[in-house]
């Protein structure tokens, strides 16, 4: 039988590995933060429906309201930073304010809120300040320097 095999050549040769690579680093350029956008969009959907997961919708309507609107604005921004990376991740900084609102924001917006209502805010804030945090720093670090 003949061997039909294909043998994988070095792609150093090919004519065309310059235009190429170029081509793969404009593609790719921005995303090394990537794997950060699925949390942040569970996170903006958790700040959202956490209300209602709580059950605090009738003792703390205000508060309620705020956490759908943050996150909701928390979810945009992750669909953001997936469709429009190289726009999107200037608004990073973005993230770590909203975190830094959510953790003020039971003792500034609520009715004197409970533990498990603070406990709940502190948790997203934190995590949205951390996410936050993460995605500037590698979007400082991905910005070419001249």
């Amino acid at each position: 039988m003949a061997n039909v095999s294909h043998s994988r050549g070095d792609m150093s040769t090919h004519p065309d590995v310059s235009e190429m690579r170029t081509r793969y680093d404009r593609m790719l350029g921005g995303r090394d933060v990537a794997l950060v956008d699925g949390p942040v969009f569970l996170l903006g959907l958790y700040c959202a429906v956490s209300p209602w997961i709580l059950h605090y919708t009738a003792s703390q309507p205000a508060l309620m309201t705020h956490n759908l609107i943050v996150g909701i604005a928390i979810g945009l921004l992750a669909l953001g930073f997936t469709a429009a990376p190289a726009r999107m991740y200037g608004l990073s900084w973005a993230m770590c304010a909203l975190g830094i609102w959510m953790v003020v924001a039971p003792w500034v917006v609520g009715d004197s809120p409970d533990a498990g209502v603070i406990v709940n805010n502190i948790i997203i804030g934190a995590l949205a300040l951390i996410l936050g945090l993460l995605c500037a720093g590698t979007a400082a670090k991905s910005v070419p320097t001249a």
